[in-house]
């Protein structure tokens, strides 16, 4: 009997140990016996390892791996992901914005057809001298006066009564007038120039 271990027997299917010369059926060889047409099965390391041919003609060989076309493109697309970081490590890709060209403001302006109202009513005064007891339009337009003036509260009723003479008094006080109460030339004067803005 043999007393050696056929070298790198693989039972991949699970089988018995296959026969020997001696233990050989009928006409059968064994395994360890190769037959004339040298069909015998060799483990990868008890042969020489030959590289691998590429398989179509697409395929490219680098070290001995045929890679298919799927794989050199993820191995292209790597290798320019890392050629475009390492640009943006060098800071070929900048933050710093180019200089834009000046900007050009022109400033148009409209010409304005229409004119503002007036929000303060321009009131006249009176044209003639007036004193306590009086009535009539130039008495009013004397109230109204009064009145936008600040001098007085009440409503200009026409009648030239003791409200109306404490409100000329005051206006002639902070006019530098006699505060007589009644509207001569000096204090009609005076509040022609307040009507106007003076």
């Amino acid at each position: 009997m043999d007393d050696r271990v056929p070298p790198g027997y693989d039972d991949w299917f699970d089988e018995p140990e296959p026969p020997t010369l001696e233990q050989g059926r009928g006409g059968r060889a064994s395994y360890d016996a190769p037959s004339e047409e040298e069909d015998v099965w060799m483990l990868p390391e008890d042969g020489p390892r030959r590289p691998r041919r590429a398989q179509g003609r697409g395929d490219l060989v680098i070290g001995g791996r045929a890679l298919t076309p799927t794989q050199v493109a993820i191995l292209a697309i790597a290798g320019l992901a890392i050629f475009i970081a390492i640009l943006a490590a060098a800071g070929v890709f900048s933050s710093s914005p180019a200089s834009a060209p000046p900007t050009i403001t022109t400033q148009t302006t409209l010409p304005t057809t229409q004119t503002t109202p007036s929000t303060t009513p321009t009131v006249t005064a009176p044209t003639q001298p007036l004193q306590e007891g009086d009535t009539g339009p130039q008495v009013k337009l004397l109230q109204k006066e009064l009145k936008s003036l600040g001098f007085l509260a009440g409503a200009a009723d026409g009648s030239f009564g003791p409200g109306t003479k404490a409100a000329v008094g005051q206006f002639q006080s902070s006019r530098g007038l006699t505060p007589d109460g009644q509207v001569g030339p000096d204090t009609l004067t005076a509040l022609h120039q307040a009507a106007q803005g003076g």
